[in-house]
């Protein structure tokens, strides 16, 4: 039965990245391996057999902090599709009114105070 492993790990940039595929794919029991998450921190290993542990460890002794997030199997779950509707109330979208309350701008004065010292 196939398993799927998500491992965090701190990477500081593209040389870390290769790093960390390099040693996930070398692992045993692993046909796949590629990056998930916001930010791209998280390996995404999918095979046979392997031993999350032990690629873990790996990992923290090459690459730097990593934490074992979760391990279960690669079967592709199906998501509940919800429609959305329009609102119907909505009918011109575009649609802008002037507020109803009169704008009034009021002037800015400045004053130049280079000519005297601010400390006394």
């Amino acid at each position: 039965m196939k398993q799927m492993v998500v491992i965090k790990v701190a990477m500081n940039g593209n040389k870390s990245r290769s790093k960390v595929l390099k040693i996930a794919v070398v692992a045993p029991g692993v046909q796949s391996a590629g990056f998930t998450g916001k930010e791209l921190d998280q390996l995404e290993v999918v095979g046979e057999g392997i031993d999350a542990a032990v690629l873990t460890s790996l990992l923290r002794k090459n690459v730097g902090p990593s934490d074992l997030i979760s391990v279960g199997s690669a079967e592709k779950k199906e998501e509940k599709k919800t429609e959305i509707l329009p609102a119907a109330w909505n009918s011109y979208p575009y649609q802008f009114s002037a507020p109803s309350y009169p704008i009034q701008y009021y002037p800015v004065e400045y004053t130049d105070h280079t000519d005297r010292c601010s400390i006394m």
